[in-house]
């Protein structure tokens, strides 16, 4: 049986595609040696301070995150920096949903993200390991 590891990382100044390249990657579990696509070795990542990432460039601006209802004119479209202030997590959720491979495997490994606004959070019984990136 493999051991399930709890990794903090804190999210604060860091670019936002290369920490959830990391994040995914733990999720998944291929940081162990007994890695397999088609098997679940995934582990928890609890992600602090998530409301100060930054983005390169002017994608700050100029990145939009679409919504459509299903019914004719109904686009919605807010920009990443409103995003930023309505909903953080849904901001990370997307991208590390995006970077998980399309199997059923992806929904168990969502729900083992954690993600807070500040530095408290709620998994300090579970041990978590710090992880400088």
């Amino acid at each position: 049986m493999n051991k399930v590891n709890w990794y903090l990382i804190d999210s604060k100044n860091k670019i936002l595609g290369r920490l959830i390249t990391k994040v995914v990657y733990l999720l998944m579990g291929k940081n162990k040696c007994n890695y397999l696509p088609h098997v679940d070795n995934g582990n928890f990542v609890i992600l602090i301070n998530i409301k100060s990432i930054i983005v390169t460039g002017n994608k700050r601006k100029d990145k939009i995150y679409y919504r459509h209802s299903g019914y004719v004119g109904n686009l919605k479209k807010i920009s990443f920096e409103e995003m930023m202030i309505k909903s953080p997590k849904y901001i990370i959720t997307h991208c590390v949903k995006g970077m998980l491979p399309k199997n059923k495997l992806s929904k168990v490994f969502i729900k083992r993200l954690k993600m807070y606004d500040f530095s408290d959070h709620l998994h300090i019984s579970q041990k978590p390991i710090l992880i400088n990136i």
